[in-house]
């Protein structure tokens, strides 16, 4: 391991550069995530959000940097290493396996940690009833809505059992009502012991769900707090949020 010592945080970010060639996608990222916290990793289109979760996720090495897990240097580990290590994510554009069913497609995810294809599929039904799709179990992937979709990407990381999840926009491309169905699913997965790391650019489910917020704007953390805090810092409204929408998050916080 590298460093002085174990790092207090459960999920620890230190420095961490990534560059493709001339460009500087995220540059010397910094950031915790407390253990059985729900944090949310938020800022403007292009920031380097996704780049640093391939990061964290090893599916990108960074130029510099470290990531720890439980203060275990876990930078440039290979995804499968660390889904074996409890560390899953989602992705941003939602491509299930469109032939195979929901419960098979979850069951894709259990596999990691079940042999046996009939354990595989019990499992895949106990990930579905807490994702909201146990109805749906004997539908083609193809045939969901993009809703259940985003709920089928979601079951696959968790059936791998995971410490901590990361969630890349989940509820990108949902309507309203979608999202306020999706909310509690996010804080029970929480509350039945996993850590989540999420993108979110709907920020009023990021002020309800999150204990802590780190903004990324042209791949730096510019801030870190609580979201009522995020909302309020200056520099968040000028890079990302824009006075209209800060005053109309501040309004809700304080109702």
């Amino acid at each position: 391991m590298t460093g002085t010592g174990p790092d207090p945080a459960f999920l620890a970010v230190r420095g961490v550069t990534k560059r493709f060639g001339g460009l500087i996608a995220v540059n010397d990222a910094t950031l915790n995530v407390a253990e059985g916290s729900i944090t949310g990793l938020i800022g403007p289109n292009g920031a380097g959000k996704t780049t640093l979760f391939a990061v964290i996720a090893g599916f990108e090495k960074p130029t510099a940097g470290l990531v720890l897990l439980e203060g275990e240097d876990i930078t440039g580990r290979r995804p499968h290493e660390l889904a074996r290590m409890g560390l899953a994510r989602t992705f941003q554009i939602v491509q299930p396996f469109a032939g195979l069913t929901v419960r098979e497609n979850i069951a894709v995810g259990a596999f990691l940690r079940e042999t046996k294809r009939g354990a595989a599929l019990a499992a895949a039904e106990r990930v579905a009833e807490r994702v909201g799709l146990a109805d749906q179990l004997d539908k083609p992937a193809a045939a969901l809505t993009v809703a259940g979709r985003k709920r089928l990407e979601v079951a696959r990381a968790l059936a791998t059992r995971p410490k901590l999840l990361l969630l890349d926009e989940v509820l990108a491309g949902l309507n309203p009502s979608e999202i306020r169905d999706i909310v509690p699913v996010i804080r029970a997965i929480r509350d039945g012991g996993v850590t989540v790391l999420m993108i979110e650019h709907v920020m009023q489910a990021v002020m309800d769900l999150c204990e802590a917020v780190h903004v990324l704007a042209q791949g730096r953390i510019i801030c870190s707090g609580s979201p009522a805090e995020v909302v309020a810092a200056p520099a968040v409204v000028e890079a990302y949020l824009g006075h209209g929408a800060a005053k109309r998050l501040q309004g809700a916080a304080d109702a």
